[in-house]
């Protein structure tokens, strides 16, 4: 692993050469949102009202789901104060966003903003980075999921990320709860209710059926896709005992469009380095890392890094590697001899003395 340094460090020797308005807000990013807002109500209230085909119901459920992702990647956005800065409005546009995915702003700024930006893939402190082979042998749980072969291992995973996002939206909410004041934790509660409290009245008024397409659907296919883009932020970095965003973060490409669907999440080294910079101007910011550390810099297309995820382990050996600790295959993390173009391991004993190699 390279010599690590903070995002503190990267950002002081960019800044001067960025142009001063892209520290503003960007306050017309809320058209794209309305958009999206809007497609998501004309597609409930469409499903709700008339009797359409199962077949169409299902599609316009799928529009509402890639819409509800969209608007969660802005609430995103908003909430770090990249689009808005009055904090009133900023948490109202960011409940707004979040609506679909019935998770409040204070939680997630206390969870997302505070914790796993100051924290990012330490192991003891970001909420967000999967455990370590210290965690891993104190959780049967997860001892018990490792004994399941890796295919069947991998496709549970994958079909997980169609629920993740709410399961760990969740247990963020009670984890981080208790650390609110109690004069706050009323509108935390509230924030949290009152989005289920829609969705589960929405059951009972159009009736399980058209419920299933015009919110479980959508649930499922906005969590995966999601999902898609933090899964692979850092689940292939190592963990840093120094929060390196050149280290612990990846940035995945995908095509132009896509990145204006989806408000340029793509860019995660970058949000990393700038998360109070509007994610419009990440493109220009990594322009000048890769010009400045071009050694350092993760990138890769979307598709081979989830390729990636589904041939490697999620449990951390020596903070830079990867292990599949009943099989004893050990791989390594991006900077650290894992190459997705073709994945190799190490088989080692229980000391982790090597026993083989993978050609």
């Amino acid at each position: 692993m390279k010599s690590l340094q903070t995002f503190g460090w990267y950002a002081a020797r960019i800044a001067p050469h960025l142009p001063k308005d892209v520290f503003k807000p960007v306050p017309s990013r809320l058209f794209g949102g309305l958009v999206h807002l809007l497609i998501s109500i004309t597609g409930i209230v469409a499903i709700s009202v008339f009797n359409l085909n199962p077949f169409i119901n299902l599609a316009i459920g799928i529009l509402i789901g890639t819409s509800s992702a969209s608007m969660g990647f802005l609430g995103h956005e908003i909430l770090h104060g990249t689009v808005v800065r009055k904090s009133w409005l900023r948490d109202l546009l960011g409940a707004v966003a979040f609506w679909p995915l019935s998770t409040g702003p204070r939680l997630w700024r206390k969870w997302h903003n505070m914790n796993h930006h100051l924290h990012t893939q330490h192991e003891e402190h970001d909420p967000d980075a999967w455990p370590s082979m210290k965690q891993f042998v104190k959780n049967r749980l997860l001892r018990s999921i490792y004994r399941l072969p890796f295919t069947i291992r991998a496709i549970a995973n994958f079909c997980s990320l169609t629920i993740t996002f709410t399961v760990h939206s969740a247990r963020m909410f009670i984890v981080y709860l208790k650390d609110f004041k109690p004069t706050k934790r009323p509108v935390v509660w509230l924030e949290c209710v009152l989005p289920w409290s829609t969705w589960i009245g929405l059951l009972f008024i159009i009736g399980p059926i058209k419920w299933l397409f015009a919110f479980l659907i959508p649930l499922l296919i906005a969590n995966f896709i999601v999902m898609a883009y933090i899964s692979t932020n850092h689940r292939l970095n190592p963990l840093t005992p120094i929060n390196d965003p050149l280290a612990n973060s990846l940035t995945v490409t995908v095509p132009k469009w896509v990145d204006a669907l989806h408000f340029n999440f793509s860019y995660h080294a970058e949000h990393h380095l700038f998360p109070g910079i509007n994610p419009k101007y990440y493109p220009l910011v990594k322009t000048h890392i890769k010009r400045m550390w071009p050694e350092r810099y993760h990138e890769m297309p979307l598709w081979k890094a989830l390729i990636a995820l589904w041939k490697t382990p999620r449990i951390y050996y020596e903070q830079h590697k990867l292990i599949d600790p009943h099989q004893g295959k050990v791989y390594g993390s991006l900077g650290n001899g894992l190459e997705p173009s073709k994945i190799n391991f190490r088989k080692v004993d229980k000391k982790g003395k090597t026993l083989h190699r993978d050609a």
